[in-house]
């Protein structure tokens, strides 16, 4: 399972976290990437003028920075206000479960991590943000997978064979959650449920990602039932 260095260099992780945002979102203004980061708008200001120095990013006529060379624009909507509305519920979870819960969107068939709020605890999950994961194996990616007409997961997957894939979505049709015991990463088990707008399309899904040693299949309901809470939340939220 992996964390965060222990000796990690902060002006470092808060420019790669500004260089995710930019390839997730397209556009940033200084003072939503000092909200993001939890900084100054000044210090914000100079990790964004570094990465327009360095091709990350440039800087357009109403002085918002987009992707740069070096990044290519996530095939996804905007993510910016999924995660002003998400990030309330993602705490209250969080705090009802003590885990660390993540926000992913669907893009082609990848699960991409677009928001992590840890837990408290000191073995933990750690930030995701950033990360791409196959969505056939991700709890999120196979809940929002199970929520799309059989014809576009087919698109989604043009060169595999789909009896199995099929089967697994089925189940996690039937149940409304995915679970991913340590599929993508050794030593982390998570479980997922889509959020899903007024027309049963999944615009995204939430996660709870805990150390496999402290997934307790007892504990499942209990863990489904504060998902099923915060999912329908957001979805309600976003109207």
């Amino acid at each position: 399972m992996r964390n965060k260095p222990p000796y990690s260099i902060a002006s470092v992780d808060h420019a790669l976290q500004l260089a995710a945002l930019l390839q997730q979102e397209g556009v940033l203004r200084v003072t939503d990437a000092a909200e993001r980061l939890g900084v100054s708008v000044s210090t914000a200001h100079r990790l964004l003028t570094m990465l327009v120095y360095r091709d990350f990013a440039v800087q357009d006529e109403d002085r918002r920075y987009r992707p740069g060379a070096v990044l290519r624009p996530a095939e996804t909507a905007p993510v910016a206000p999924l995660h002003r509305v998400a990030l309330p519920h993602m705490e209250r979870l969080r705090e009802a479960t003590g885990e660390t819960i993540n926000l992913t969107v669907l893009v082609g068939a990848e699960a991409r991590i677009v928001a992590t709020v840890e837990s408290a605890r000191v073995l933990r999950v750690g930030d995701r943000v950033g990360r791409t994961l196959p969505a056939e194996d991700s709890s999120g990616g196979r809940a929002m997978l199970a929520a799309l007409p059989p014809r576009e997961v087919a698109a989604r997957y043009p060169q595999a064979d789909l009896d199995r894939l099929r089967r697994d979505l089925a189940v996690v049709r039937r149940r409304g959650y995915a679970v991913n015991d340590q599929q993508t990463e050794a030593g982390l088990t998570a479980i997922g449920r889509a959020v899903v707008d007024a027309n049963g399309v999944p615009v995204a899904a939430l996660a709870i990602a805990m150390p496999a040693i402290r997934f307790d299949r007892s504990a499942l309901a209990d863990w489904v039932t504060a998902l099923s809470i915060a999912t329908k939340g957001i979805a309600d939220d976003l109207g």
